[in-house]
């Protein structure tokens, strides 16, 4: 998405680990901008000069925190419980850059009104392994967008990168 938007970047893995990270106590949102600001300063103290954006993006189903499924058997009772009501997806966005002391971290909120699945969509969906590394284990720009209804908010949150938000961020420091 950043690359059709015309930016010049590298892609970087960060080496965190997320399930280091607690989410009792704390909104899908905050958990969601940790993460973000982490992701992203593992990367930002190896190019100090450089602007390093990380990304974050989670589930939320009545405040309870929806991540990544470990397994095919998490995927599925993941699939149906979200597939069964409406649902959040939050993607967090942080923006450091060490040598200046540059921290931002925002996040955009879209919610997903899904259609209703049948067991052999259910079944097939899990076995096509699309779920693998998502969060909420499906991805819309992967043929998830068959199941859902609509959206209010950004499609490309609910991507994994809000465009919108990253746009109005990158503004601050380039033109």
């Amino acid at each position: 998405m950043l690359a059709e938007a015309g930016y010049k970047f590298t892609s970087i893995s960060p080496n965190i680990d997320e399930s280091a990270f607690d989410t009792e106590g704390i909104s899908s949102c905050e958990y969601a901008e940790r993460l973000a600001i982490a992701k992203a300063r593992s990367v930002a103290d190896k190019f100090p000069d450089s602007l390093v954006i990380g990304a974050d993006t989670v589930a939320d189903f009545g405040g309870q925190i929806i991540g990544k499924p470990a397994d095919a058997k998490e995927a599925e009772e993941i699939t149906r419980r979200l597939f069964s009501w409406p649902h959040k997806v939050i993607t967090a966005v942080a923006i450091v850059r060490v040598s200046d002391g540059t921290e931002i971290v925002e996040s955009d909120s879209t919610t997903v009104y899904p259609k209703k699945l049948t067991e052999s969509q259910i079944a097939e969906h899990i076995q096509g392994g699309s779920w693998r590394g998502k969060a909420g284990a499906y991805a819309i720009q992967e043929g998830g967008d068959e199941f859902i209804e609509r959206i209010e908010g950004s499609l490309t949150n609910v991507m994994g990168l809000p465009m919108e938000l990253v746009r109005r961020l990158l503004k601050r420091f380039v033109g």
